[in-house]
Formats: C-alpha cells, sequence, structure tokens
C-alpha cells in the first residue's frame, strides 16, 4: 500500500539562479525616487530601468543581446518633465513602452533596434488627463493600444493610445491607488487603496463590482493581482506589522480561501504571477530574497515552494514574459 506522504506537484523542486557576472549590467545609477513600483520592465528583446536623472527624469532602454559595462554615452529616454515613476512594455509590441512622471502625464515610445547615440526625446503621444502626478501605468492585457494609468488625484483613466484620448475615466477611489492589475483577458480590474479597501471594477460598467474592507488589518500599503481562476492574490501587513498574503473569491469577499502570516519587515511585498504553472513570486525592496508559492485547487491553496536568497538587496525588479524565456534549459521564469 503506498501513500504519498509529499504533495504531488511539478513545481516543488523549482529553484532559482542567479545570472552569471557577464549576463548583467554594471554602472547603472537607480532612481533612488521613493515609490512603491518595481522600476524596471523587461520582454524579450529590451530591459528598461528609471534612472536618476538631473532636471526631469528619464529611463534606460537596453537591448538584452548587449550585456556588460554600460557605456557611459549610452542614450537615455528623456522626455518627462518631473521624475519617472513607473514603466511597462506593450504586451503587443516589444518596440512600444509606456512610462509615466511626477509631471503628471503619460508618454508612450517607439523604441528603435538599434539605439544610436542621441537620447530619445520625442514620444508617439503625451496623454494628459491626470491633475496630479501619475504613479501606475499598466497596458490591457488583450486589447490592442489600451493603456491604464492612475494618479494621485485618485482617478484611473482608460486611453486609447492610437489617438491619445481618455475613453474611460473612473473616480471611485477616495485616497491614493496603491496598484491596478487586470485579470487574465482584460474583462475586470482590481485596486488597492489607501482607505485599505480591495475592489474589484468593471471598466465596461464603469463601477465598482466587488469591495472588502481591510483584507489585511494592517495600515501598510496592500497588493493585489488576479490569478487565473479568477480569485485574487493579496500581500499586506498584519496589525502587528507582520507581512501576510492571502487568497480570496471575488463573489464571496466574507471569508479568505488561505491567509499566510510569513515575517516581520517593513518592506512592501511585489508580487509576479505566472498563470501558465500558478506560480507566484514575492519579491520586496531592500529584500535579498524572492520566495516562491504555488497556488492549487486543494487545500491550503497556497503552499510555500521555496525561497531564492542574494547577497545584495532587490533596488527594483521585472518579470520577463513567457516567450522570453529558455525553454531548452528549462526555465520557467526569468
Amino acid at each position: 500500500m503506498s501513500r504519498s506522504i509529499v504533495r504531488q506537484s511539478k513545481f516543488r523542486h523549482v529553484f532559482g539562479q542567479a545570472g552569471k557576472t557577464e549576463q548583467g549590467y554594471d554602472d547603472i545609477r537607480v532612481s533612488k525616487v521613493t515609490w512603491d513600483s518595481s522600476f524596471c520592465a523587461v520582454n524579450p528583446k529590451f530591459l528598461a530601468v528609471i534612472v536618476e536623472s538631473s532636471g526631469g527624469g528619464a529611463f534606460l532602454v537596453l537591448p538584452l543581446s548587449k550585456m556588460g559595462r554600460l557605456d557611459k554615452n549610452h542614450p537615455l529616454v528623456t522626455g518627462h518633465t518631473g521624475p519617472v515613476l513607473d514603466i511597462d512594455w506593450c504586451p503587443h509590441n516589444d518596440n512600444i513602452l509606456a512610462s509615466c512622471s511626477e509631471d503628471t502625464t503619460a508618454m508612450v515610445w517607439q523604441i528603435p533596434d538599434q539605439m544610436g547615440t542621441r537620447p530619445i526625446s520625442e514620444p508617439i503621444v503625451v496623454l494628459e488627463g491626470h491633475s496630479k502626478r501619475v504613479g501606475i501605468v499598466t497596458w490591457h492585457p488583450t486589447a490592442r493600444n489600451i493603456l491604464l494609468t492612475a494618479g494621485s488625484d485618485n482617478l484611473i483613466i482608460i486611453w486609447n493610445v492610437g489617438t491619445g484620448e481618455a475613453l474611460i475615466s473612473m473616480d471611485d477611489h477616495p485616497d491614493l491607488i496603491y496598484n491596478v492589475s487586470w485579470n487574465r483577458n482584460g474583462s475586470l480590474f482590481c485596486t488597492t487603496c489607501k482607505d485599505r479597501r480591495l475592489r474589484v471594477c468593471d471598466p465596461r460598467k464603469r463601477e465598482v463590482v466587488a469591495e472588502r474592507m481591510a483584507p489585511h488589518d494592517g495600515i501598510r500599503p496592500m497588493r493585489a493581482i488576479f490569478t487565473r481562476d479568477g480569485n485574487l492574490f493579496t500581500t499586506g501587513f498584519t496589525r502587528m506589522s507582520q507581512r501576510e498574503l492571502g487568497l480570496w473569491d471575488p463573489t464571496s469577499f466574507e471569508e479568505p480561501i488561505a491567509l499566510l502570516e510569513l515575517d516581520t519587515s517593513n518592506g512592501v511585498l511585489l508580487p509576479y504571477y505566472d498563470p501558465d504553472t500558478n506560480m507566484v513570486y514575492l519579491c520586496g525592496k531592500g529584500d535579498s530574497s524572492i520566495r516562491y508559492f504555488e497556488i492549487t485547487e486543494e487545500p491550503p491553496y497556497v503552499h510555500y515552494l521555496s525561497t531564492f536568497s542574494s547577497k545584495e538587496p532587490q533596488r527594483g525588479m521585472g518579470f520577463m514574459p513567457k516567450r522570453g524565456v529558455d525553454v531548452s534549459k528549462c526555465e520557467i521564469a526569468r
């Protein structure tokens, strides 16, 4: 009679491996803005990093094909008149990048395959509609040329990038919006807000379809993302400032599917989710470890897999889309 002691899982033995030194970039002056965004974005062609710059805001775009020490004269992407707060690559075109800044605008850039030596200062389109700084920019996952921005004016605006016009504007949030995440097909998005509520919004109806007061008891910032089944994965803090994560069903928000306490630390955990493997990776600014978990159908629903630890603390993170990982080496995330 065989009884398996250990849970059956394809991802129980996933391990992290740091890239070799020659597969990295040196001498990048990462931005020191105090803002909880990931500060870098990556796709199969390029890596973009928000950097320090005098007079306005700038970010750096590096081709993944050429690694090593950064050339002193490598051109920046300059165009914002205030510090850049968030950047996001377009999922449908690897040469298109959106950025947003303290100068109240969002901009969309066309990055050429060959960078040249001149800085790029002319965006394809400037999106003006917020009255305060814009801290979040995220592309629609399935519809082309649709971009969502959220600002410190507590507005969420969805833009048509092709024409530069604002299609939908939602003002349901009374306080600062911490993060916005689309679901897998882009029919809903979820937000976390400084008023400690987790909301699920339907942009077509322009209304909040579900909300939950204080999924985490602490007052520190929360994050929320959609899983592929339509559940919500959240990270936040307990009353005692312990970090915790939760899994919620938005159709019955009263009780969590799972709630796990992690450790005591003051950095916000940024979740990165991979719908193919149903795994979630938690990174924190200032942490020197990346924890990963598997979300399953059976209890306890969120399974801790392992931790990857490095010597250096993290300043920012980017998550490679699936078509950019090296499957011949069994790489499942980068």
